[in-house]
C-alpha cells in the first residue's frame, strides 16, 4: 500500500491496516520488511495527523478558534535564519540526528518561514552548527585553497591540453597555418567520504547543543582531513604530462635528502606565468631541514622564495617531497552541499547501550588545472 493510500485513511483502517502488517513481518523476507516498515512510517504519521484534527476539534468545541466572518491573527514570518537560530529548530534537528525522521524541522521551515520555496531536499543545519563547519573548512590549510562547486550528479571539466600559438600574417602572403587545439575533459564522479562512530545512550541524553557540537566537530574534523589527504593523493597520482582524460603535474628532481632553495626556485620556473597564490606543501621536517640549510649557509634571505609553507605528512608509499603551486588548481564536487549528513543505527549494538552515528559528504575531487602545480621528488 502507498503512502498516499496511508495518509487518506481514517482512524479505524489506520489501526486495521498496523495489525494486518504487524501479522505479515512475522514471516516476510528482509525485502518485504523494508516495505513494511515505510508503511509502518506512513502509518505513524497518519496517526498523529488523525490525533492533531481530533485535538482541533475538541479546541474548538469548547469555544477555541475564530467564528467564521472574523479576520484570522497573522502568524508573523520570519527568515530561514532566523529559524534555524531558533532553539525550538535545535531541538528539532537534534532529534532528527536522533531518529532519522526530519518531519519537525520541516513543519518548522515551512510554518514559519515566509517564501520558503522547495521544501524537499535536505533539512539545513542550525546556524551555529554551518558556522563551526565553515571554521573548520578555513582552518584547514589545503581544503581551504581548493575551488568548490555544488553541482549535482557527475561533473565534467574541460581543459586545454595543447594549442599552436598565432602568428603574423603579412599582407598578399599565404594564410597562417590554422590553429591547432587539444582539448581534454575530465570526468568528476562522486563518492562518499565516511566517518562512523559509537555513542553511548548518555552521549545522546546531552542537550541538543551539546550533542549536535560533539557530533559535527567529530565528524566534521575527520571528513575534511580525510578530503584534504585526497587533495595531496591526486595531485601525486597525476601524470607528467597532460592527456585527453587527466591534467598533468610535472616533476621536478632534486639530489640529496632534502630539496633545497635552489630546488625550490627551478621548480617554480615549471609554473605558468599567471599562477597566483604560489604556496609550498611539504612535511615540517622537510621545513626544518631547509630553514637549517638556509642558516648553516649564513645568508639572510627566505628560503622558500617567498611562498607560503602548508604542512603535510606525504604517505610512506610516494616520493614526492613538495608540491608547488595554486592549490586552486584542484577542483572539489560537492553535489549535496558543504555540510555532514548522518545516519543513525541504535539497533545493531543495542546490546551493549551502543548507538552507531555514520557521518558521510559526497564528494569528486580531480585537479583541473594544467600548469599551475609541480611535485618535487628524488632523482
Amino acid at each position: 500500500m502507498t503512502r498516499e493510500e496511508i495518509l487518506r485513511m481514517s482512524a479505524s483502517e489506520v489501526e486495521a491496516r498496523a495489525n494486518e502488517l504487524a501479522k505479515e513481518s512475522e514471516t516476510a523476507t528482509a525485502e518485504r520488511l523494508a516495505e513494511i516498515s515505510l508503511e509502518l512510517d506512513a502509518i505513524e504519521e497518519r496517526k498523529k495527523a488523525l490525533e492533531i484534527r481530533k485535538r482541533a476539534a475538541e479546541a474548538v468545541a469548547k469555544g477555541a478558534g475564530q467564528p467564521i466572518g472574523q479576520p484570522t491573527p497573522k502568524v508573523e514570518k520570519r527568515s530561514i535564519k532566523e529559524v534555524r537560530d531558533s532553539q525550538e529548530y535545535i531541538e528539532a534537528f537534534a532529534k532528527y540526528i536522533r531518529t532519522n525522521k526530519d518531519m519537525e524541522c520541516r513543519a518548522l521551515l515551512t510554518a514559519n518561514v515566509e517564501n520558503l520555496g522547495d521544501n524537499s531536499g535536505p533539512v539545513p543545519v542550525p546556524t551555529f552548527i554551518e558556522e563551526r563547519i565553515r571554521q573548520a573548512w578555513e582552518k584547514d590549510e589545503i581544503w581551504s585553497r581548493v575551488r568548490k562547486v555544488f553541482v549535482p550528479g557527475n561533473h565534467q571539466v574541460g581543459f586545454e591540453v595543447s594549442a599552436t600559438d598565432a602568428a603574423w600574417h603579412e599582407e598578399g602572403a599565404a594564410a597562417p597555418t590554422e590553429e591547432k587545439i587539444i582539448l581534454g575533459i575530465i570526468t568528476m564522479v562522486p563518492k562518499n567520504i565516511k566517518k562512523w562512530i559509537t555513542v553511548s545512550d548518555e552521549v545522546l541524553a546531552l542537550g541538543a547543543n551539546d550533542l549536535l557540537t560533539y557530533l559535527y566537530d567529530e565528524m566534521t574534523y575527520k571528513i575534511i582531513k580525510f578530503a584534504s589527504q585526497q587533495v595531496m593523493a591526486q595531485i601525486d597520482a597525476a601524470p607528467a604530462a597532460s592527456s585527453s582524460v587527466a591534467v598533468g603535474v610535472p616533476v621536478a628532481t632534486f639530489t640529496g635528502t632534502n630539496p633545497t632553495t635552489a630546488d625550490i626556485i627551478t621548480a617554480k620556473a615549471q609554473l605558468k606565468g599567471d599562477v597566483d597564490d604560489v604556496v609550498i606543501v611539504c612535511s615540517r621536517e622537510t621545513e626544518a631541514a631547509i630553514k637549517v640549510a638556509a642558516l648553516g649557509a649564513g645568508f639572510a634571505y627566505d628560503p622558500f622564495d617567498g611562498s607560503t609553507v602548508v604542512h603535510f605528512d606525504f604517505p610512506a608509499n610516494t616520493t614526492t617531497k613538495m608540491v608547488i603551486g595554486d592549490l586552486g588548481a584542484v577542483l572539489a564536487n560537492l553535489p549535496e552541499g558543504d555540510t555532514i549528513t548522518f545516519k543513525y543505527d541504535d539497533v545493531s549494538l543495542a546490546e551493549k547501550d551502543l548507538v552507531k552515528i555514520v557521518g558521510r559528504m559526497m564528494a569528486a575531487i580531480a585537479v583541473t588545472e594544467p600548469g599551475a602545480l609541480v611535485k618535487v621528488q628524488p632523482a
